[in-house]
C-alpha cells in the first residue's frame, strides 16, 4: 500500500495545545481545519475558492479537508461552539461604538 498521500496530508495539518486552542491549522498559516469547512460547507466555496479566500495552495485545502472528513465530529462541534459564543456575543452587543464588533 502507498502510503506517501497519507504522510503528505499529515504534513499539512498540524495540531499543538500552543498554537489556536489546540485546533487543527495549516501548517505555515493562521487557518484552522474548521476555517476550510466553514468556507466549504457554509459559504459554498469549492477547493478553488477557499485557496483564494485564505490564500493556500490546492494541496493544503485538500489536506485540510481530508482531514476535517477524518474528524468530521469533533470538528462541526468546534464550528457549533464558535457559532454560539458568536451570538452570544451579538446578543451582549459586546463592543462600544468604536469597536470592531457590530
Amino acid at each position: 500500500m502507498d502510503t506517501r498521500n497519507h504522510i503528505q496530508i499529515m504534513e499539512v495539518v498540524a495540531v499543538n495545545p500552543n498554537v489556536r486552542k489546540s485546533r487543527p491549522f495549516i501548517l505555515g498559516t493562521s487557518v484552522t481545519v474548521a476555517d476550510v469547512a466553514m468556507a466549504k460547507n457554509y459559504h459554498n466555496l469549492d477547493a478553488d475558492g477557499i485557496a483564494d479566500w485564505y490564500g493556500l495552495t490546492l494541496p493544503q485545502v485538500y489536506g485540510a479537508l481530508a482531514y476535517y472528513y477524518e474528524h468530521k465530529e469533533d470538528i462541526d462541534r468546534t464550528i457549533r461552539d464558535q457559532i454560539k459564543k458568536a451570538e452570544a456575543l451579538k446578543d451582549k452587543r459586546v463592543g462600544g461604538q468604536n469597536s470592531l464588533l457590530p
